[in-house]
């Protein structure tokens, strides 16, 4: 018996490891967990996958990997049941647990929820529920982290580990639908020779193509859009600033008159997969005129190609004082503040 509990007693995740390498991150992904949160004033349980990771300093073998579904478990339990919150609320909520129950001097934490929104056809006014992903992230540093140091079994029994600083973001990912300008621009200008050739004048054929939407290849969209700050954020707004900086929106349910709807919005719309990225940092910036310089946005926007084997993609990523600053003096900066480098100012 006392050889088992002598076994059980020996933390080896606090010994030195053989290669005295530190670890940007080692944790948990994939754990799913029902949550409560809360938008507008609604409550939703939903499912929701939770990925956790510590930075590992070189002394340190390992981290205890089981203790962290516990550690979800208790952090849930804590906010949660108690109250729902917003998503980014309980991504801050368990980094700070991770901290201090791990030890750690780092915690990442990364939740991902799909969530309803209650819509209507644009038409016919039809309700039809359309899924959108939330997102949750934050880091939390300990404040007596002591990087490079090593932790012996005493320091690892230790109760907790003073907090630091934190920070969070909420995201949104929404599909939409983008009409290309480049092939729109090919076939407007091949329509305008063919109405010429057919003995129409310039002043016909330009006010034919300014009534006619100009046939173009169409690519289903994938926006995804952060907002790193303190201050209050709506996530449903979030989704709108999305689905808005493309030609135009997609629906689960349409009747024929929501259809024709949708073809002539995107196709008298026609937007880049860049032009997607700009007009959503354009409109977060306009629409939340309070944030601050140090906090941060990210936009990214995926295109599925449907006349090329490959997708295209373009994102954006800065503080929102970088972003202010070339939008009002133009021209490149030299630095774009990246997400790790952003949540590691905490």
């Amino acid at each position: 018996m006392d050889d088992l509990t002598r076994l059980l007693d020996d933390d080896l995740q606090a010994s030195r490891p053989e290669v005295r390498l530190g670890l940007s991150r080692a944790g948990v992904m994939g754990a799913s967990k029902a949550i409560r949160i809360s938008y507008a004033g609604v409550e939703q349980q939903i499912a929701a996958d939770i990925e956790c990771t510590v930075d590992l300093d070189p002394s340190q073998k390992g981290v205890h990997m089981s203790r962290f579904p516990e550690l979800f478990e208790e952090a849930i339990e804590e906010v949660v049941i108690g109250e729902a919150f917003l998503v980014e609320v309980l991504a801050e909520h368990i980094a700070a647990h991770i901290v201090e129950r791990q030890r750690a001097l780092r915690a990442h934490v990364h939740i991902s929820a799909r969530y309803p929104i209650e819509r209507t056809t644009p038409v016919t006014g039809l309700p039809t529920q359309e899924m959108v992903e939330l997102i949750g992230i934050a880091a939390a540093s300990g404040e007596d982290g002591r990087a490079g140091e090593a932790r012996t079994p005493s320091d690892a029994a230790a109760p907790s580990r003073r907090l630091g600083g934190v920070r969070r973001l909420v995201g949104v990912q929404a599909a939409g639908i983008n009409a290309c300008p480049c092939a729109q621009g090919l076939v407007r200008g091949r329509a305008s020779e063919r109405l010429l050739e057919a003995g129409f004048d310039d002043g016909d054929v330009e006010r034919i193509l300014e009534l006619v939407p100009i046939a173009t290849h169409n690519q289903r969209g994938r926006g995804t859009l952060y907002v790193g700050t303190q201050t209050s954020v709506n996530a449903e707004q979030l989704v709108g600033i999305v689905e808005g900086s493309m030609s135009a929106p997609v629906y689960e349910l349409l009747k024929r008159p929501d259809e024709l709807f949708v073809v002539e919005h995107a196709h008298l719309q026609p937007r880049f997969v860049e032009d997607s990225v700009r007009i959503a940092l354009r409109d977060v910036l306009e629409t939340y005129p309070s944030l601050d310089d140090t906090d941060f946005v990210f936009s990214r926007q995926v295109n599925l190609e449907t006349i090329h084997t490959h997708d295209v993609l373009a994102e954006r990523f800065g503080t929102v004082g970088e972003l202010r600053r070339e939008l009002e003096q133009g021209g490149p900066l030299e630095h774009h503040t990246g997400l790790d480098e952003w949540l590691r100012r905490n």
